[in-house]
C-alpha cells in the first residue's frame, strides 16, 4: 500500500535526522537557556504610545550593548558575536591581501607623536596619561606612529617589501560630544591595515588592491554602499578614499553624478560655473558672510607670555555670493587656508579690521554687485574684489556636474564605515623609517593606512536596517542565522533533531555556508517568543507549529525579505540557502 504524503515526509525527516545525527554527535546545540540575551520592553511615552527608537536604541534594548558611560559601551554577548563575525570578515579579505595580523598596544607613545608632528596644541581629542616616572602616553586613537616605528627597526631592505598588517583593537578619541552610540563614540572598534613599500608607484598598486579587497568585503554584507573621493584631514597623504552606507543619520554628504563615476564628499567638492549668454554673473542677489584670517605666531623668548605662540587675526575676509544658495566653507578654504570659519558673528570682523579686508565674490556674483550700497552696509567699501575660480556654494540635488557637465547631481547623507589612505612618506620620513634600494641608498618607506571602523559599522548597519519590530541583520554578521522556535506540544527531542537535520543539510548543499542557529528554549508563550526574535533581528524563524503535529512542516519567516511560508522538511534547508542569496 502506497504510503501517504504525510508518512513520506515524516520518514524522510527521521530518516535524514537519524544520519544528521550519527555526524553532528559533537556538535554544540545554541539554546537560549544558556545563551544570555537580556532583552528588554518597550518604553512608553507619557501619552501612552511607544517611544520612537532609532539603531541604537534598539541594539540595547535587543541586549547587544549597555551604555557604561556617555559615548563608552558594554559589549554584551549578542553584540559580541556580532563583532566577531565582522572581524573574521575581515580576516577573510585581509588574508586575501597577504596582509599579517597582530595587536598594537592601547598606550602610544607622545614622543612619537611629537615626532610625527601631528601633537600640535590642536589634538583636543586625544587622552593623555602620565606614569608614576613622568613618561607621557596617549590612549591611542590610531596607530601610524608605533606601527612606523616598529617597521623601521625591523625592516632594512626592499627585499623585505612590500609588507602587509593588519590589526582590530579598541580606539580612543576624547569626544566632545559623544552621540548616536556607536556611531560617535570616544571608544570604539577599529580595523586598521597599514602598507610599506618601496616606490610609489609600488604603494598605488598596492592601494588599488586594498580597493579590490574592500569592495568584496562591502559586497558580502550584501548592502548598498558608496565609495567617495576623500579629504585626507589630518592623517596625511593625498590621496583617499570613504566607503559609506547611504543613511538620514549620517553626519556625511556624499555628492554623485549619475551620468558619470563621480562620487566625492561634500568636503572636496568644487562646483564649476560656465558663463553662457543663458547664466551670465549678475543675475542672483548678493548674500554677505566674512570671516578672520588666522595668522600663527612663534614663539619668542622676548615675547610677554600673552603675545606668545598662538593664532592672532591677521585680516578679514568679506564673501559675495548667490543669496538663494548655501556658503560652502570648504571651497572658501582652498583659496583660504587659515580662515577662521567658526565664528557665526561676521559684522563683529567687519568692523573691527575694515582695513585689512579681503574681498572674494562668487563666480556668479559681478564685481558691480560687490559696491551697492545695501551690499556694503559696513562701509568697508572694496578697493578691488576678486573672483573665485570655482563656486563658493554647496551642491544641490540636480545640479551640474563639475566633470561631465550633465545635471545629474545627486546628493547622499550617509555614515562613513571605511576609509583608505595612501600615505607616502608622511610618517615614514619624520620618524626616519628608511630602507636600502637597490642601490644601496637610503629611501622613505611609502606607506598606507587603511580602516573599518568595525564598531561603527554594526551601530550604522542597524541604523540601516532597523524597523518598527526591531533589528535586522545581513546573514553573514548576524548573532545567528536562524531561531529555532517551538511551541508547549513539541518535544525537546523533536526540537533537536529538527535542528540538527537543518544544520547538517545547510552545511552540506551549500558547501561553504557560514551557517549557525540557536534553539529557544525558554519556557515562555509563543508570542512573547516571537516577538523577541523580531526584536533581536535573526534572518530566518522556524516555527514548530500546527503544521509540524500534522504534517511535519515548519512556517519560515524571514523579515527582510517578507517571507512567511510553510515549508516541508525536506525542502527547508534548500530554501533556507537559496533566501540567503538576498540577505
Amino acid at each position: 500500500m502506497p504510503l501517504s504524503r504525510t508518512s513520506r515526509l515524516k520518514a524522510c525527516f527521521h530518516g535524514l535526522s537519524r544520519g544528521s545525527r550519527n555526524q553532528t554527535r559533537t556538535l554544540h546545540r545554541n539554546t537560549l537557556t544558556t545563551f544570555w540575551t537580556p532583552t528588554q520592553s518597550k518604553k512608553k511615552s507619557s501619552t501612552g504610545d511607544g517611544v520612537h527608537e532609532d539603531g541604537h536604541d534598539l541594539l540595547v534594548r535587543a541586549g547587544f550593548l549597555r551604555q557604561a558611560q556617555p559615548g563608552i559601551f558594554h559589549t554584551l554577548p549578542l553584540g559580541l558575536r556580532v563583532l566577531n563575525k565582522v572581524e573574521t570578515l575581515i580576516d577573510k579579505h585581509m588574508q586575501s591581501l597577504g596582509a599579517s595580523k597582530l595587536a598594537l598596544s592601547s598606550l602610544s607613545s607622545q614622543h612619537l607623536w611629537e615626532k610625527s608632528g601631528r601633537l600640535d596644541g590642536r589634538n583636543s581629542e586625544l587622552f593623555h596619561l602620565t606614569d608614576r616616572k613622568g613618561a607621557k602616553h596617549l590612549l591611542a586613537p590610531t596607530h601610524e606612529e608605533e606601527i612606523t616605528n616598529i617597521v623601521k627597526h625591523a625592516v632594512h631592505s626592499y627585499k623585505h617589501l612590500p609588507l602587509r598588517l593588519y590589526q582590530v583593537s579598541r580606539k580612543y578619541r576624547d569626544e566632545a560630544r559623544p552621540r548616536q552610540g556607536l556611531l560617535r563614540g570616544r571608544e570604539f572598534v577599529m580595523k586598521d591595515l597599514y602598507t610599506f613599500d618601496l616606490t610609489e608607484e609600488h604603494a598605488m598598486e598596492t592601494y588599488n588592491a586594498v580597493q579590490k579587497a574592500y569592495k568584496a568585503f562591502f559586497d558580502d554584507l550584501n548592502l548598498p554602499y558608496l565609495v567617495a573621493t576623500a579629504d585626507s584631514g589630518n592623517m596625511g597623504g593625498n590621496h583617499s578614499h570613504e566607503y559609506h552606507f547611504a543613511s538620514q543619520r549620517g553626519e556625511d554628504t556624499i555628492i554623485k553624478c549619475s551620468a558619470c563615476s563621480m562620487s566625492v564628499n561634500e568636503e572636496l567638492y568644487v562646483g564649476k560655473h560656465d558663463a553662457t549668454p543663458e547664466t551670465p554673473a549678475g543675475k542672483h542677489d548678493v548674500a554677505v558672510w566674512a570671516g578672520p584670517i588666522l595668522r600663527k605666531l612663534e614663539k619668542k623668548l622676548t615675547q610677554p607670555q600673552s603675545e606668545q605662540e598662538g593664532d592672532h587675526v591677521d585680516s578679514v575676509l568679506k564673501v559675495y555670493y548667490p543669496q538663494d544658495c548655501e556658503l560652502n566653507l570648504h571651497a572658501i578654504k582652498r583659496l583660504h587656508p587659515n580662515l577662521e570659519t567658526s565664528n557665526a558673528d561676521p559684522q563683529k570682523w567687519l568692523d573691527a579690521h575694515q582695513e585689512h579686508c579681503i574681498h572674494l565674490r562668487d563666480p556668479r556674483i559681478s564685481e558691480s554687485q560687490c559696491y551697492l550700497p545695501h551690499v556694503n552696509q559696513s562701509g568697508s567699501e572694496p578697493l578691488r574684489v576678486t573672483g573665485a575660480p570655482f563656486l563658493l556654494t554647496k551642491a544641490r540635488e540636480s545640479d551640474t556636474c563639475p566633470d561631465c557637465g550633465a545635471r545629474a547631481l545627486h546628493l547622499h547623507q550617509a555614515i562613513e564605515i571605511g576609509h583608505t589612505f595612501h600615505l607616502g612618506s608622511r610618517y615614514s620620513e619624520p620618524l626616519e623609517a628608511t630602507i636600502k634600494d637597490a642601490s644601496n641608498e637610503p629611501i622613505a618607506i611609502e606607506m598606507g593606512c587603511h580602516g573599518v571602523g568595525v564598531s561603527r559599522l554594526v551601530g550604522a548597519v542597524a541604523t540601516m536596517l532597523a524597523d518598527a519590530k526591531g533589528l535586522n541583520w545581513p546573514i553573514v554578521i548576524a548573532p545567528f542565522s536562524m531561531v529555532l522556535v517551538g511551541t508547549g506540544s513539541n518535544s525537546a527531542d523533536e526540537v533537536v533533531e529538527l535542528y540538527d537535520h537543518v544544520m547538517h543539510h545547510v552545511r552540506n548543499i551549500s558547501g561553504n555556508m557560514d551557517f549557525d542557529a540557536v534553539i529557544d528554549d525558554r519556557e515562555r508563550p509563543l508570542g512573547w517568543k516571537l516577538n523577541d526574535a523580531d526584536l533581536i533581528g535573526y534572518p530566518f524563524i522556524v516555527i514548530l507549529g500546527k503544521a509540524w503535529k500534522d504534517r511535519k512542516a515548519v512556517e519560515l519567516q524571514s523579515r527582510r525579505l517578507g517571507v512567511k511560508e510553510e515549508v516541508g522538511v525536506e525542502d527547508l534547508a534548500q530554501r533556507i540557502i537559496s533566501y540567503s542569496q538576498k540577505l
